[in-house]
């Protein structure tokens, strides 16, 4: 598997892991929680991005 088609998916995996702690953190009226969900949310965002960088540049 090429490693741009790997940071996609684990770009993905972060993003719906993100949005989880998110959603649980609001549900708990944790702000902390909902704010470490969201900052993965777009680390996930921003890795799935470089991954289809890398597959339009043939990485």
């Amino acid at each position: 598997m090429k490693q741009s088609t790997k940071d996609q998916i684990k770009g993905t995996a972060k993003q719906i892991e993100g949005g989880v702690k998110k959603q649980a953190g609001k549900a708990m009226g944790r702000r902390d929680i909902e704010d470490n969900g969201r900052a993965e949310q777009v680390a996930g965002t921003v890795q799935k991005k470089v991954g289809q960088i890398k597959k339009v540049f043939g990485k």
